[in-house]
């Protein structure tokens, strides 16, 4: 759904794990090329897609790093992120801080638009297809858009 959208935007468009994306803030903080970093991956496109939050949990300066990815592009760029997690868990991803949670979601939510997908996951799906796994692993969910249909 993600890259039928972004073929859809007529400007730039830039896709990114968290993980990966966390790799590369990292490292860029440690050679001291941030702020190139920053212009170049975080503020460029006029729209950065950033998926799987909450696979991997951050530490202190990892959660702060990604804290500035969303301050610097609040009200500046579009911003997509995808988890799994409900936002009541997202401080266990960032390190556990209750504080820096609260004032990103605050950013992110001020003018979002939250998509909450149910259904069944397309990877599982495939595999059933394939025959090779069984149809008992996830239920069958549907789509279903935040506050009924659009």
């Amino acid at each position: 759904m993600l890259v039928a959208l972004g073929d859809n935007i007529e400007e730039q468009v830039g896709f990114v794990t968290a993980a990966d994306l966390m790799l590369q803030l990292t490292a860029a903080h440690r050679q001291e090329r941030l702020k190139e970093y920053f212009s170049r991956v975080v503020m460029a496109p006029g729209l950065l897609v950033i998926d799987e939050i909450g696979y991997l949990p951050f530490g202190r300066d990892e959660a702060n790093l990604f804290f500035n990815v969303v301050a610097k592009r609040y009200e500046q760029g579009s911003l997509i992120l995808t988890s799994n997690l409900p936002f009541t868990q997202w401080a266990g991803t960032f390190a556990d801080d209750q504080t820096l949670t609260a004032a990103m979601l605050d950013r992110l939510l001020h003018h979002a638009h939250i998509v909450q997908m149910t259904g069944e996951s397309y990877r599982l799906k495939d595999k059933r297809k394939a025959g090779t796994k069984s149809s008992r692993a996830e239920p069958a969910r549907k789509y279903e858009p935040e506050g009924g249909q659009n």
